[in-house]
């Protein structure tokens, strides 16, 4: 079972890499074999809207982000971690997803990727995520593109892992209740997904 986990987080262990760890560990307690991607350390370049991708399925970028694209398509669970900013995830992740427009020409324009009923059971998409503030559907404007992402490159999205409230609650730090939550949230998914 391998999990990558892709932070489009800013702050380098900040809430949501921090909870991200905890969720990680306990995966890997359960037997996941894990890997953590931080987008923030990757240059990459932003999608140009050429529509290239849409004649051969290929990106006409390269650059650092590229090879990342190969392992999420090698992975088993695919977890996409970032804090919402102005009620939605961050630039870096929003980014990335828009440089996976290349899938999604794959998949819908070209028909070349194609992922059975087999795959689709055994794979998983998650979104994992914090906010500063706790207000009604607050991570509402966070999910389409998520669900976009997992939906291209064939991820199921079943799975949110959410946490409101950071900073209006908890003066802007993790718990220990918290880390406890997300290391079981991690044990759990993994042991479910391996009975599959």
């Amino acid at each position: 079972m391998k999990i990558l986990a892709v932070s489009g987080s800013p702050r380098k262990n900040g809430n949501t890499e921090t909870l991200l760890a905890s969720f990680l560990k306990g995966a890997e307690e359960a037997g996941a074999e894990t890997k953590f991607v931080r987008l923030a350390d990757i240059p990459f370049k932003n999608c140009k809207g050429c529509n290239a991708c849409h004649k051969n399925g290929k990106c006409i970028i390269k650059d650092e982000l590229t090879p990342l694209f190969d392992e999420i398509l090698a992975s088993d669970i695919l977890v996409l971690a970032s804090p919402i900013y102005s009620m939605t995830v961050t630039a870096e992740m929003k980014g990335f997803i828009d440089r996976g427009q290349f899938i999604w020409a794959q998949k819908c324009v070209l028909k070349s990727l194609v992922f059975d009923e087999e795959h689709l059971k055994t794979h998983l998409g998650i979104f994992f995520s914090t906010a500063g503030q706790d207000v009604p559907k607050l991570f509402d404007a966070a999910f389409p593109p998520m669900r976009a992402f997992f939906n291209d490159a064939g991820f199921p999205y079943r799975e949110n892992i959410l946490f409101p409230g950071m900073d209006t609650k908890l003066g802007g730090k993790t718990t220990p209740e918290l880390r406890e939550y997300a290391h079981a949230r991690g044990k759990e998914i993994t042991e479910e997904m391996m009975r599959k």
